[in-house]
């Protein structure tokens, strides 16, 4: 299993909207509105880290209105 958190850098405004959409994709865990460098804080689970990879960069980083993201995985 793999797991990691996503923080995300979005547009001004666009927070609450991005977390609905996030919260809708498979694999996302949880998703929290957060303050400081980051917008959002999303936690998300794979079987694999291909599946991982995947995830980030073909559903959550295409999502509009994302400006960067900086992933952290899960060493245990």
């Amino acid at each position: 299993m793999e797991k990691a958190y996503v923080l995300i850098g979005c547009e001004l405004g666009s927070e609450t909207e991005l977390v609905k959409k996030l919260l809708d994709i498979d694999r996302v865990k949880d998703a929290h509105v957060t303050y400081g460098d980051y917008d959002i804080v999303v936690e998300v689970e794979t079987d694999t880290e291909r599946q991982m990879d995947n995830l980030i960069t073909k559903k959550i980083r295409k999502l509009d209105k994302i400006r960067t993201t900086t992933t952290l995985g899960v060493v245990s």
